[in-house]
């Protein structure tokens, strides 16, 4: 090599220092030791980048083979073509590209036969930076060569380095994103960002909110810690011994930024939701500019995963809590349940338990004042119960119990409710019932649990205010036929296997047949009839009635049409209604449409309602009433002497006709016998008022005998006519007043 202009390649003593900087890898691969040592002397000294060269020397590509493989940091390989072999040099270079996957190490070929690798065809075919033969590198044209090489590395290195560490991050971010706690986020923060600087996982992290007020150590907490300070981890900050971390981490959440100084560094990742979180890490030197573009990039992630992880906390407890109370939701409860479960809880117990009466107090005294009762019933089973009793509010006035038998007792918990609650300065005397389920012994999840507590809970209602039930088997067995026999029910709608029969009315005084009764039957596919009281009750729960009530009226309509075609004039149908209809907003235009759509004479149209129906919703159900007679539609009291209306009331009704129920009629032997009966007191009642009366489940004749004496004006029952389908009604009504035949 010659000698020119030394001073552009040596550096002053002030560059010399700069030698304590991790220096750029060169190997030199030549199997001539002179050409180690003029390279090494014609670089001696030298920086690039501000940073100092390091020699490693191979003289055979297998031994470049061994030191690539113990150094991955090398940046520039200044490479002998012709070695061992002619084509050593080339073969390397392959290796590097192909097999160690190494793109970032820039290879500068140099030979000495220049015949032996043409530059163009090595060019072309090779994956190399330049190519020089030995002769025309001088100094200053090494320096260059390798200081443009050198650069290419440094700015290969930075962009894959920022990739590795882009796909770091969003390898984090998605691993962060799946966490569901704050403590475990944090935790796995402290990894991910220490993964992406490559340093042990050393450090802790604190958190606050922008708008708690003035910050301090020692209402802060430590959510998560590692390495050293994994002793801190829950404990307040003012617990930190060190007092410059405890400052930068203050420092950090007071002023809103990240801090670098020198080997400590505490990030700062905060959202839009106003949660804040300041990360402390050891770092064994002031991160990069590399490093401070990713940490910039990993915050502004972490940001985003932090309002996830923030909103995702305001989700559940929305998901999990119950508003008004702030106690475990049913969602919750059932969770809870399915988790003791699993965790072999046999000796737990669920207790559902319901205010008695809540609702009548709700309507009488307001729902503020309601409310205000359902705060302190949460407030004293909170402050009662024992720690390891989850009290949780299922919905209404029904709350959920869960805990140890031993420390749930269903007396204990009804004692409770001896001591009067205070409410608006005023003393509330409250009951409660229960229904109990033993984990231990009745399977199930946690929803069924649920269930099969309010089975026990309403069985517990029914017994009276104050009562507890414990669930068994068969109160399951109840509401799965019921749900049996709810799905049949649909089905027998879908597939017209509901028919209507129809019992003939009769006048007392001179036995002429003056209408009927419809009334709804069902036979399961099997043939075998369903009794009307185990199905009806069922349709008005599930809401069935509303449709199946709208057919038994269109189809009593037509077949009072029928028979008045037939020469029946003057029937009357009578239809019964339940409350779901007279609720149904659409009742009055269905029942309007039924009587133009089939032309039957309002007149000769009867709806039948219960006492206990008028008496559930007197204002609603008199409004109704009045609606329904200005179509000139009759109305009957069904079962009249079973509820507790009032005469002034009665009066208010405005109906047609008093039914007796056929419980009064069924001790009924003599007329003789009936002074002071109900049945007497009723009929008294309809005359004293204008209104016609009518007993039902008449059997005897003694009983029409007795009736008749008494002033009744109507009959139906066993003694004249069993219920019958249409085809049958015709025949009999034949057979007694002689028409002609009815056509069907």
């Amino acid at each position: 090599m010659v000698e020119e202009r030394d001073e552009i390649l040596f550096c002053s003593d002030e560059e010399d220092r700069l030698d304590a900087q991790p220096g750029w890898k060169v190997l030199i691969v030549d199997d001539e030791e002179d050409v180690h040592q003029s390279t090494v002397f014609a670089l001696r000294g030298l920086s690039i980048a501000g940073r100092p060269l390091d020699f490693l020397h191979a003289h055979s590509a297998a031994e470049a083979r061994r030191l690539l493989a113990a150094h991955t940091d090398i940046a520039v390989i200044l490479l002998d073509v012709v070695m061992e072999q002619v084509n050593a040099g080339l073969e390397l270079v392959r290796h590097i590209r192909d097999e160690l996957g190494q793109q970032e190490i820039r290879i500068v070929l140099r030979t000495g036969q220049p015949g032996y690798a043409p530059e163009m065809e090595v060019v072309r075919d090779y994956d190399i930076n330049d190519y020089k033969t030995k002769s025309e590198l001088t100094r200053i044209k090494l320096y260059t060569t390798l200081t443009a090489a050198i650069r290419s590395y440094n700015q290969l290195h930075i962009i894959a380095a920022s990739r590795r560490g882009l796909d770091l991050i969003v390898q984090g971010s998605a691993r962060l994103m799946a966490e569901r706690g704050l403590s475990d986020f944090a935790a796995g923060v402290i990894t991910q960002i220490t993964g992406l600087l490559g340093l042990p996982p050393e450090g802790l992290i604190i958190t606050s909110r922008q708008d708690s007020g003035p910050i301090d150590a020692a209402s802060l907490r430590v959510v998560a810690a590692a390495g050293r300070y994994r002793g801190l981890l829950n404990q307040p900050l003012d617990r930190l011994a060190d007092g410059e971390v405890r400052s930068m981490l203050l420092k950090s959440l007071s002023d809103e930024t990240s801090l670098f100084n020198g080997t400590r560094t505490v990030l700062l990742l905060g959202g839009r939701s106003g949660m804040m979180m300041a990360a402390y890490l050891d770092t064994d030197a002031p991160p990069s500019p590399t490093d401070r573009q990713l940490i910039d990039v990993f915050c502004t992630n972490m940001a985003v995963c932090l309002d996830n992880l923030d909103l995702l906390a305001q989700l559940n407890a929305s998901a999990f809590v119950d508003p008004q109370l702030r106690l475990p939701n049913r969602t919750r409860l059932v969770q809870e349940i399915d988790h003791r479960r699993r965790q072999g809880g046999d000796d737990e117990l669920l207790i559902l338990l319901n205010l008695d009466h809540f609702s009548e107090t709700n309507e009488a005294l307001g729902h503020p004042y309601g409310d205000r009762i359902l705060r302190a019933v949460a407030d004293r089973l909170r402050e009662r119960c024992a720690r390891q009793v989850m009290v949780a509010r299922v919905h209404g006035d029904t709350f959920g119990l869960l805990g140890p038998r031993a420390l749930l007792n269903p007396d204990e918990i009804a004692r409770l409710f001896d001591e009067p609650f205070e409410i608006d300065l005023t003393e509330q005397m409250l009951s409660a019932s229960q229904g109990c389920v033993p984990l231990g012994e009745v399977p199930g999840d946690g929803a069924d649990t649920v269930k099969n507590a309010a089975i026990a809970l309403k069985r517990a209602k029914a017994s009276g205010s104050g009562s507890y039930c414990f669930y068994d088997r068969e109160m399951g067995t109840e509401v799965q036929e019921r749900v049996r026999l709810l799905r049949n029910l649909r089905s027998a709608v879908q597939h017209d296997r509901l028919f209507l029969c129809y019992q003939p009315q009769i006048d007392l005084a001179d036995g002429r047949i003056v209408g009927a009764e419809a009334l709804l039957r069902w036979k399961a596919e099997s043939g075998e009839p369903i009794p009307p009281d185990r199905f009806i009750a069922i349709a008005e729960y599930s809401g069935l009635i509303v449709d199946i009530g709208q057919w038994v009226l269109r189809n009593a309509c037509h077949r009072q049409i029928a028979l008045t075609q037939a020469g029946f004039g003057g029937f009357r149908m009578a239809v019964n209604v339940s409350l779901a209809q007279f609720r149904h907003p659409r009742f009055l235009e269905t029942l309007r449409t039924a009587i133009a759509d089939t032309g039957i004479d309002p007149a000769l149209l009867e709806l039948e309602i219960t006492e206990s129906m008028a008496m559930l919703e007197p204002d609603h159900v008199t409004g109704v009433i009045r609606d329904v007679k200005s179509l000139g539609v009759g109305v009957a009291v069904d079962d009249f002497g079973t509820g507790f209306s009032s005469l002034s009331y009665l009066q208010q009704l405005d109906v047609d006709r008093l039914k007796i129920d056929r419980g009064f009629i069924h001790g009924m032997r003599t007329a003789d016998r009936v002074g002071g009966s109900i049945a007497q007191t009723v009929i008294q009642l309809g005359h004293n008022l204008g209104l016609k009366v009518i007993a039902e489940g008449v059997e005897t004749q003694a009983q029409a005998d007795a009736l008749r004496a008494l002033g009744c004006h109507e009959a139906q029952g066993f003694l004249f006519a069993r219920p019958m389908e249409s085809a049958a009604l015709a025949t009999w009504l034949a057979a007694r007043q002689g028409p002609r035949p009815l056509a069907h």
